[in-house]
């Protein structure tokens, strides 16, 4: 009796098994198809905004030649002009800089001579989407009085969104510049802008807004 119960058992979670195979591949197959109808949601808002210099920071992240050039992101590249004048806005209210490299090997001899660093301005090493892991980016921010950051980088679904996401769990608010967070299709920057603009937790410390809309007190 107990063998027959056994050989039961094992028939039904076979069957089981079986029968679930091809139930789970339409499920997914209609995930797929519901992705492919999904609309685009429109454009969050931008709006101008006013900051303190004095407990503001301006970032600057992953705006290298190996990372931001014609050739490799031209979205990227197109962006110089602007970020060489908010750097020269920011520097000339005394405004704490801090810029980053993404590839290992690189320094702040490789970023983009339009917004390179000053002698002082920190450069954080390669450390991945999120700036605030493993290292003392926080810490550096903190000890300066640092509440509100200026988030300009590329990628933007890598160190726009990560860094970006992680600054607002931290307390901190986040300007994000729509003409500073740049990546290799326009789609790419929409999601990072919606995503920041609607998550949990982090909607409500993030702006969006233009560099030419970012005023000082």
């Amino acid at each position: 009796m107990a063998r027959r119960r056994a050989a039961l058992a094992g028939a039904f979670v076979i069957a089981a098994a079986l029968s679930a195979g091809p139930l789970s591949g339409v499920r997914a197959q209609g995930v797929l198809d519901d992705w492919a109808g999904v609309k685009l949601p429109p454009p969050p808002a931008v709006k101008p905004v006013v900051v303190d210099p004095k407990t503001t920071a301006l970032l600057l992240f992953d705006f290298t030649a190996q990372t931001c050039s014609s050739e490799r992101r031209p979205r990227c590249a197109a962006s110089m002009p602007v970020m060489a004048k908010l750097l020269a806005d920011a520097r000339s209210r005394g405004m704490f800089v801090v810029y980053s490299v993404a590839i290992a090997g690189t320094g702040g001899a490789d970023i983009l001579p339009e917004i390179s660093p000053n002698p002082g301005e920190p450069v954080l090493p390669p450390l991945g989407p999120d700036k605030f892991l493993a290292s003392d980016f926080e810490a550096m921010l903190r000890a300066r009085g640092v509440q509100t950051v200026i988030l300009n980088g590329t990628a933007a679904q890598s160190t726009v969104l990560h860094t970006g996401a992680a600054a607002a769990l931290r307390g901190f608010n986040v300007i994000a510049p729509i003409d500073g967070m740049s990546s290799n299709e326009a789609f790419s920057e929409l999601y990072t802008a919606h995503h920041l603009t609607t998550a949990a937790r982090i909607a409500d410390k993030v702006t969006l807004t233009r560099a030419a809309m970012i005023s000082y007190r």
